[in-house]
């Protein structure tokens, strides 16, 4: 006769939620924005169904309603009126970024605003920093970051969120916010940020693919693991509050060697191309969207993750 039967603890929901391991909540989740310069604008992405590009106005009142969910976070992307060489509308307070970072706060206070800290969609060549040829000049972008950051600082954002992957960015960002008595705002590196193809609809949305070339002398090679490690160790020495990896299905052993490793809250990417897979099946009826999403998520939680970034997000905490 069997003794041990592990499908005692599975005979109904209670029995099972009462032994289940890891629980996916809303307060896990940040909801990724797109901002645009006018008014009144909600433009539907084309290839990420129900995600909008948003004018500040209404970037306000989707922030209302996330917050009325619970979701404790948004992380705001913008699609600048003009473009150069060096990507200076990124630090321009006029920008659409800063300008619904500050409304945003103003509207609704107690909603924690991310900052991306890149170049990619403000620079004429669609690189993550300065150019010196067709080589991203690393030391000479620093100071770039530093500005932007800087800037949704002081627009009123509570996290920057570098996502360039220089070398050396979070402790020149770290100086460079303690400078201007920014203390109390948090980094969240993009520690581990891989060279994917996973991010050709964000790439649409946000106007970033690179004019020529590729970011393969920046972003990391996806056949590596233990670069990871040794990317998340350099972060954490200069100030990293927050690690994060991107992207995060394809990527879980590497979260779960990163939450192995560090003692610091771990954060990944759904990134774009993960959400529109998942869209798209659903759409044509191939898949039941809320179990797939479910399920993908809590595969993040369980592989280490504290935060999940996701456009999935508004349609999760409805469900939970």
């Amino acid at each position: 006769m069997l003794k041990i039967r592990p499908r005692r603890l599975r005979l109904n929901e209670n029995l099972r939620a009462m032994v289940r391991e890891t629980n996916l909540s809303v307060k896990d989740l940040i909801y990724p924005i797109f901002v645009v310069a006018g008014e009144n604008v909600r433009e539907e992405i084309p290839s990420m169904p129900d995600c909008y590009h948003l004018s500040v106005d209404n970037a306000v009142e989707l922030a209302k309603k996330i917050s009325d969910l619970g979701i404790p976070a948004v992380e705001v992307f913008g699609l600048p009126e003009y473009k150069d060489e060096i990507g200076s509308s990124a630090w321009d307070m006029s920008s659409p970024v800063q300008k619904a970072i500050t409304a945003i706060k103003k509207a609704v206070p107690e909603l924690v605003i991310v900052g991306d800290v890149c170049l990619c969609q403000y620079t004429s060549h669609g690189h993550c920093g300065k150019l010196c040829g067709n080589y991203v000049d690393n030391d000479e972008t620093l100071k770039l970051l530093q500005k932007v950051a800087v800037s949704q600082a002081a627009a009123g954002a509570d996290i920057v969120a570098p996502s360039d992957m220089m070398d050396g960015r979070i402790a020149a960002i770290r100086a460079a916010l303690d400078d201007k008595n920014f203390q109390n705002v948090s980094i969240m590196s993009y520690a581990v940020k891989y060279s994917s193809g996973y991010y050709a609809p964000f790439r649409d949305a946000a106007d970033s693919a690179p004019r020529f070339g590729d970011r393969k002398q920046y972003q990391m090679d996806f056949a590596n693991v233990r670069e990871a490690l040794k990317e998340v160790e350099l972060d954490l020495a200069e100030g990293a509050d927050i690690i994060m990896i991107k992207p995060a299905l394809a990527y879980l052993d590497v979260v779960s060697k990163v939450r192995e490793k560090i003692n610091r809250p771990v954060a990944v990417y759904n990134v774009s191309g993960e959400y529109a897979m998942v869209k798209a099946a659903a759409l044509n009826g191939w898949i039941d969207y809320k179990r797939i999403v479910t399920e993908n998520l809590t595969a993040m939680k369980r592989a280490g993750a504290d935060i999940i970034i996701t456009y999935h997000a508004i349609d999760v905490a409805q469900w939970l």
